[in-house]
């Protein structure tokens, strides 16, 4: 990775199979070149994909989520966690069109995500309150229903994954279809 002419942004905690991570809030690192990517193991490209998934702008974060957003590694599961909470609507899409399959049980990703979001509740009930604020704030005029909103499709998977996981129905915190949130951001 080039040298960062900033720090990261604080990081945030989460656990990972058992074992605390930290992961970067946002760094602010030039992109490398091409050859520099190619030179890398497969698994260390997906490392590089998944620090760059922080960046601090939204076109690369999707860019390196299109290069994630499949694996069913664990410990790749929050970073695309943590970018579902973003205000980024084509990240969300991203997100939603890559995980279709979460909702069926027994597949890969609905195990690796369904565990880590039993591992983290708070962290997960944090990143719900925030698809619902930025749906809210941004998102609104253009999708009325928090129901029709692809935030909502994504939390419904996620959900489903964790209430399979931890055997019984995990909280939803997100508005009820009638809800009416005026002033909620």
């Amino acid at each position: 990775m080039p040298a960062s002419r900033l720090r990261p942004v604080a990081p945030f905690p989460v656990v990972v199979q058992g074992l605390p991570v930290s992961i970067p809030g946002r760094i602010y690192n030039d992109e490398p070149p091409p050859d520099a990517l190619a030179a890398l193991s497969p698994r260390q490209r997906q490392l590089l994909h998944c620090l760059y998934s922080r960046h601090h702008d939204g076109r690369v974060r999707q860019r390196h989520l299109a290069h994630i957003v499949g694996s069913v590694d664990p410990w790749v599961v929050p970073f695309v966690v943590q970018l579902a909470g973003e205000y980024v609507l084509e990240i969300l899409v991203v997100i939603r069109d890559g995980l279709r399959d979460l909702g069926t049980p027994g597949t890969g990703r609905h195990l690796a995500y369904g565990q880590f979001i039993v591992d983290n509740p708070d962290f997960f009930a944090r990143t719900q309150r925030r698809v619902v604020s930025y749906w809210s704030c941004y998102h609104r005029s253009v999708y009325t229903s928090f129901r029709g909103y692809p935030g909502c499709t994504l939390l419904d998977l996620m959900r489903s994954a964790a209430s399979d996981r931890a055997g019984r129905p995990w909280p939803n915190l997100t508005p009820a279809s009638r809800t009416r949130l005026d002033g909620y951001c």
